[in-house]
C-alpha cells in the first residue's frame, strides 16, 4: 500500500513502473522508438477518419431533426455500451494479446462506417438507423478503447510511457486539424455519405500498421488467467490508492459534463453565430490547435502530481464557462484555444499518471474503469446537456459544461487541503 493509501499523503510517492531513465525524457522522446512511430502513423489515419465521421454524423443528425437533443442522444448511444461493459473490455485486454484485439476492432469499425455510407448514399438513412449504428459502434469502442489505452505501454519501453501517451494524444489532436476540415469539404460538396466512406477506407492505415509491428519489439505483459472476482479485485486495487481513485473520479466528471462538444458546438455554430457545417468544423480545428499545444506540454513533463491535474481541470472548466458567455465570434474562438490547451493537458497527464501509478497486471482493467467513467457518463451527460441547450438556451448548456468540472476540481482540491491539514496536525 502506498503512503497515499495509508492516509499520510494525497500524492503518490512512487510508481510501479521505472520512469526515471533519462532516455525517456523530452517532448518527442517516444518517437525514437520504431514501434511507436509505426503505431502512431496508423493511429493518424484512424483518428483522421474518426473526426471525419464524427463531424458528418453530428451534422447529419442535426439536419434530419433540427434538434440538439437528438445529437445528444446519438452521442449517448455511442457510449452506453462503455457504461455497461467498459471494465469487461479492460478485462479482455488483460487476458488476450492486445494487438489481435485491435485488429478485430478496426475491422468492426470499418464495417459500421461502411454501413453508414451505404445507407446515406442510397437515401435510406433515418434517425433510427443512426441511433442503431451508433449503438453498435459503441460496443466496438467498449472493447477497443481500454485495449488501445493500455497497448500504448506495450509499444515503448517503460521509461517512455508517459511521453508516448501524451504524443498519442497529440497525434489524435493533430488529426483534428485535418479531419473536421476534410469532413466539412466532403459534406459541402458530395455529402455526408462520402465522409463515412472515407472513414471506412482510412481504417486500412491502422490495420496495416498493427500487422507490421514486430512481436520482438513489443513489451507484452503476462496474460491474465481466468479467475473469479477479477473485476472486484481491480476495484479494490483502485480504492486502496486514493490518488488513482480521485483522478478517475474527476475524469468521470469531465467526460460526463465537460466534453459535450458535439452538442454545444453544433448549436453555437448554427444558432448563436448563424453558421453552418463549415463553422462547426472550424470550431473543432481551433480546439485542435490548442489541444496539440496542451498534449505537447504534457509530453514534456517527466512526472506529474495530482494537484497539477486539479489545476488543469479547474482551468478548463473556467475557460468553458467564459466561452459560454463570449459576446462575439472572435472572443469565442480565442477562448476555444484555451479550452483546447487545458483540456488535452488534463487528459494526457491524467491518463499517463493513472497508467504509471498502477501495476501492469491491473492496467487493462484499471484503464477499462478509466474509460468507463470517462466515456460511460456520456449517456447521462449528453442528453441532459442537449435538453438544457434546446429548452433553456445554447449558452446555458455550455455554461453547465464548464461550471460542473470547475466545481468538481475546486471541491476535490478543498477536500485534499483539509485532509492534508489534518495529517499535519495529527
Amino acid at each position: 500500500m502506498t503512503a497515499a493509501a495509508a492516509g499520510t499523503s494525497t500524492e503518490p510517492t512512487s510508481t510501479t513502473t521505472t520512469t526515471t531513465e533519462p532516455t525517456g525524457r523530452g517532448t518527442f522522446a517516444a518517437l525514437r522508438v520504431r514501434t511507436f512511430r509505426v503505431y502512431a502513423t496508423g493511429q493518424a489515419f484512424a483518428n483522421t477518419g474518426v473526426w471525419v465521421q464524427n463531424i458528418a454524423l453530428d451534422w447529419l443528425t442535426l439536419e434530419l431533426t433540427r434538434s440538439p437533443a437528438a445529437v445528444g442522444v446519438a452521442m449517448a448511444l455511442q457510449f452506453l455500451p462503455i457504461l455497461l461493459f467498459g471494465m469487461h473490455g479492460g478485462m479482455i485486454a488483460d487476458r488476450y494479446p492486445k494487438r489481435n484485439i485491435l485488429l478485430v476492432t478496426q475491422l468492426c469499425s470499418a464495417t459500421v462506417a461502411t454501413a453508414l455510407a451505404v445507407l446515406t448514399l442510397t437515401g435510406h438513412i433515418t434517425l433510427g438507423a443512426i441511433y442503431a449504428l451508433a449503438l453498435v459502434g459503441g460496443f466496438v469502442i467498449a472493447l477497443d478503447n481500454p485495449t488501445r489505452q493500455s497497448f500504448v505501454a506495450e509499444v515503448v519501453p517503460p521509461a517512455y510511457v508517459r511521453n508516448a501517451v501524451a504524443l498519442n494524444a497529440a497525434v489524435f489532436q493533430t488529426t483534428r486539424l485535418v479531419g473536421p476540415a476534410l469532413s466539412s469539404v466532403l459534406i459541402g460538396t458530395v455529402g455526408a455519405g462520402w465522409a463515412f466512406a472515407v472513414n471506412a477506407l482510412l481504417y486500412l492505415g491502422p490495420t496495416i500498421a498493427l500487422a507490421s509491428l514486430r512481436a520482438g519489439d513489443l513489451q507484452p505483459v503476462t496474460a491474465l488467467p481466468r479467475a473469479k472476482g477479477q473485476l472486484r479485485s481491480a476495484l479494490r486495487y483502485v480504492a486502496d490508492r486514493p490518488h488513482v481513485a480521485w483522478t478517475i473520479a474527476l475524469v468521470g466528471v469531465f467526460g460526463t459534463f465537460g466534453l459535450n462538444f458535439p452538442v454545444v458546438l453544433t448549436a453555437m455554430a448554427s444558432e448563436t453565430f448563424d453558421g453552418g457545417a463549415g463553422l462547426y468544423g472550424t470550431f473543432n480545428v481551433v480546439l485542435a490547435v490548442g489541444s496539440i499545444a496542451g498534449a505537447l506540454l504534457a509530453g514534456g513533463r517527466s512526472r506529474s502530481r495530482l494537484r497539477l491535474i486539479l489545476l488543469l481541470g479547474a482551468a478548463f472548466g473556467a475557460a468553458q464557462t467564459i466561452a459560454a458567455f463570449a459576446p462575439n465570434l472572435p472572443t469565442f474562438t480565442a477562448v476555444l484555444v484555451v479550452m483546447g490547451v487545458t483540456n488535452l493537458a488534463f487528459q494526457a497527464i491524467a491518463n499517463s499518471s493513472v497508467q504509471l501509478w498502477v501495476d501492469h497486471e491491473y492496467r487493462g482493467r484499471v484503464m477499462g474503469l478509466y474509460v468507463l467513467v470517462f466515456m460511460g457518463g456520456t449517456p447521462l451527460g449528453g442528453p441532459l446537456v442537449g435538453a438544457i441547450t434546446e429548452h433553456v438556451g445554447v449558452r446555458a448548456g455550455m455554461a453547465v459544461c464548464g461550471l460542473v468540472p470547475l466545481a468538481a476540481a475546486l471541491a476535490l482540491a478543498g477536500l485534499l487541503a483539509v485532509r492534508g491539514a489534518r495529517v499535519r496536525t495529527a
